[in-house]
């Protein structure tokens, strides 16, 4: 799986799918692999976690490296002779001992080849980073310290890397500083430091951790927008009217001293009583962003609020319970300011600069057999798309406003955001389809991703009229920064499903009700509706009948009794195995 080959084509039978033999293998897909260690008296072999490494990689007991049966550890691939059906490895690293916490989310990372820690070198190199703020640094700025100014991030935040300023004009309109941390003044290109963010690309957010791009003392320290400090930062101000339309913006560096750190839960407080810290700014910005939302839907975005699943662990990283993030009101107010400062810096280079080397945010339109089967897949429930692509967001807008609240919504969101293509990032513009912009980059991030840190530098470059050099170098970023971000995501899907499991092992033979949310020829996948844990019904376990899969109906049918499974349907079920190894649920119908 993954590798790249040299096929040899076959001579192709008219009407038939082209067939080929693989004649070499030019590049492999991975050389390290995570797994469980199984020692036998003369050698050992490594069971991968994979599911997509069908062989086991053969360990002589010279190269077992300290590991001991049964522990989790990671090998790597040192010969694979064409004639050897298992590969020959050297364990590289021992994770430990299966079942602990630790053990498990080190074994995710290594799992993705995503990093635990930074080498003594990059912490180093960092701790060098001059973090005073010199006059010299000030007078290269817009001073903004003496405008009312704030964060809003969610309660267990560590870093700060985006505030918001907002003061009245003498002619009526409000001027909204959208301030991002300048971490390119601290970051240099050819460091240290700088390389290593290049290479994580993304900050990875795990069930009970952060891995930060950078390290701590930039990401928690230096370039945090921590209140009542001085901070350099990256700005995108903009003169409003009181219909939220842009009369005028300016991009540049800052400076800026934060009065007060909200929590969204404080912001939201304030948004919803009319009290509080900073009341005035605070309801003006919701009333501005209530109206840049009202007419991003209007021009057609997209509105999919998963459901995000967090956890209450105790000091062992044991899951205590379920719970859910609330998206409100105080959450729409710093999204709406973000998107606006995305979509301007894109739109000034994209249509003011043309031409120039820039890196988008973009995202394709979906695959209209896709959209097809989604649209039959939702008329089980009630529901019906139009057959006209135009009216798409429009009625996807309003599904999700049917679906809100019932226990089908996070399935039909699940399976439309399926549905849709996958946002990458991209020197070649071709719009966010999700989003309506005809223009659309990453500005306001760049403590956690490295695409924001490209942008900065490129508007530096052609603020400064400076030549950023080559296209080539950033496709290849893109790329990479693209591969890295879809990594991270994995992860963190399967450090979620790890403590899912962990949670379901002490209900079991417990009965829930549930959503089938997948249906294959295998088994049937249930999502419990309390608490989103997914497990599986095994076909071999329905014994009442023969089923068969009907793949385009999304349905398991019996033979004798024509009885269906089908996606969607609401089914009660017994909590019968969790493996924490395979991170898999088992569940009966009850």
């Amino acid at each position: 799986h993954g590798d790249r080959v040299k096929v040899w084509l076959y001579a192709r039978r008219k009407g038939a799918r082209p067939e080929g033999e693989v004649v070499e293998i030019i590049e492999r897909w991975r050389t390290s692999f995570v797994g469980t260690v199984e020692i036998m008296p003369n050698f050992a072999f490594l069971i991968p976690d994979n599911k997509n490494m069908p062989f086991d990689l053969f360990i002589p007991s010279s190269k077992l490296n300290g590991a001991k049966q049964g522990q989790k550890a990671v090998a790597r691939i040192v010969e694979w002779s064409p004639k050897a059906k298992n590969p020959v490895a050297e364990i590289i690293k021992v994770l430990g001992d299966p079942g602990l916490h630790e053990t498990e989310i080190h074994a995710i990372l290594a799992e993705f080849e995503l990093p635990y820690h930074f080498t003594d070198e990059v912490e180093n190199d960092a701790e060098k980073i001059r973090s005073e703020i010199t006059e010299a640094d000030i007078r290269e700025r817009r001073d903004f310290r003496d405008v009312p100014t704030f964060t809003v991030d969610p309660e267990d935040a560590m870093d700060f890397d985006d505030a918001l300023s907002l003061r009245q004009l003498e002619n009526g309109n409000w001027e909204v500083g959208i301030h991002i941390a300048d971490v390119t003044h601290y970051v240099k290109p050819g460091s240290l430091t700088e390389e290593e963010a290049k290479q994580r690309a993304t900050s990875v957010y795990l069930v009970d951790r952060v891995v930060p791009m950078l390290p701590e003392v930039l990401s928690n320290q230096i370039c945090s927008l921590n209140p009542s400090e001085d901070k350099l930062t990256y700005s995108a101000v903009f003169e409003l009217n009181h219909r939220s339309e842009v009369q005028d913006e300016w991009f540049g560096r800052t400076i800026i001293n934060s009065d007060r750190r909200f929590s969204y839960g404080e912001a939201q407080k304030v948004i919803d009583t009319g009290e509080g810290d900073m009341h005035d700014q605070i309801l003006t910005l919701h009333g501005l962003a209530q109206q840049l939302r009202a007419k991003r839907f209007a021009y057609g975005a997209f509105s999919f609020e998963r459901v995000e699943v967090q956890f209450d662990l105790d000091e062992d990283g044991k899951p205590l319970g379920v719970r859910f993030r609330d998206m409100g009101t105080a959450n729409q107010l710093i999204e709406e300011f973000m998107l606006l400062a995305n979509r301007r810096v894109a739109e000034y280079v994209g249509k003011k600069l043309r031409g120039k080397t820039f890196v988008y945010r973009v995202h394709d339109k979906p695959d209209p057999e896709k959209i097809s089967n989604f649209s039959h897949f939702i008329t089980r429930f009630g529901y019906k798309l139009p057959s006209d692509e135009s009216n798409l967001p429009k009625a996807l807008n309003n599904l999700m406003k049917q679906v809100a609240g019932r226990s089908e919504q996070n399935l039909i969101e699940t399976i439309a955001l399926r549905s849709m293509a996958k946002a990458v990032y991209s020197t070649n513009n071709i719009g966010h389809y999700g989003l309506a912009f005809r223009h659309y980059t990453h500005f306001t991030s760049p403590i956690r991703r490295y695409p924001d840190m490209m942008v900065h530098r490129l508007l530096s470059a052609y603020l400064n009229k400076e030549d950023p050099g080559g296209q080539d170098k950033y496709n290849k970023l893109c790329d990479h920064s693209s591969k890295m971000e879809r990594l991270a995501n994995e992860a963190e899907r399967a450090s979620v499903k790890y403590k899912q499991v962990e949670f379901m092992s002490e209900r079991i033979g417990q009965v829930f009700e549930g959503v089938i949310s997948g249906v294959t020829e295998w088994g049937i996948y249930v999502q419990i509706i309390e608490n989103q844990c997914e497990g599986m019904v095994s076909v071999r376990d329905l014994a009442d009948d023969y089923y068969e899969y009907d793949e385009e109906n999304y349905c398991l049918r019996g033979r004798s009794t024509a009885k269906e499974y089908t996606l969607g349907d609401r089914v009660n079920v017994e909590v019968v195995k969790a493996d924490l190894e395979k991170k898999q649920l088992d569940y009966s119908f009850a």
